[in-house]
């Protein structure tokens, strides 16, 4: 299960690299897209005080510029590197409690938590990707196929065209 995780974070990685990528070579990029990729970035380093029972110092919604997310997804890579470290079986069963930012409080695992942190950020990438579309930019291919494969899933033109 830890090589799981560590694949799907290096994933993340990849993905949020691939975000910060295309906003940057946007000359204007769309505030909701900022806002949303701001919002994973600030979700990631939120979920992992919560693994280190630490208190975060980012919202989970911030208003971060392009230079900020690129400095945040940086530690968050350095910080959930460091901690998959740690991780082995046992500690990925162990329940956390932590606080959410309605003021419920909960408990999880590990493993659902570091889960949970890959499928939410695919979720908002996705979000973002349809922000920049909508512009009238292509967005970044973030699919973990693409990941894996090192090629980008078929195109909406691409299936037309074979079928027609």
């Amino acid at each position: 299960m830890i090589q799981h995780i560590r694949k799907l974070f290096d994933h993340v990685y990849w993905a949020d690299a691939k975000v910060l990528e295309s906003l940057r070579a946007m000359p204007d990029p769309p505030a909701k897209a900022l806002e949303i990729f701001s919002h994973v970035l600030g979700a990631e380093h939120i979920w992992l005080a919560r693994l280190r029972q630490q208190q975060a110092r980012v919202a989970v919604w911030p208003t971060l510029s392009i230079q900020e997310c690129a400095a945040l997804a940086q530690e968050n890579k350095l910080g959930y590197d460091s901690f998959i470290e740690t991780l082995d079986s046992d500690s990925l069963r162990q329940e956390v409690g932590y606080t959410n930012s309605a003021g419920l409080t909960f408990r999880s695992t590990g493993e659902d938590i570091l889960l949970h942190v890959a499928v939410h950020g695919a979720y908002h990438r996705g979000q973002v990707a349809l922000v920049v579309r909508n512009s009238g930019t292509a967005p970044a291919a973030t699919d973990y196929i693409a990941f894996v494969r090192g090629a980008p899933a078929a195109t909406r033109q691409r299936v037309e065209s074979e079928s027609s």
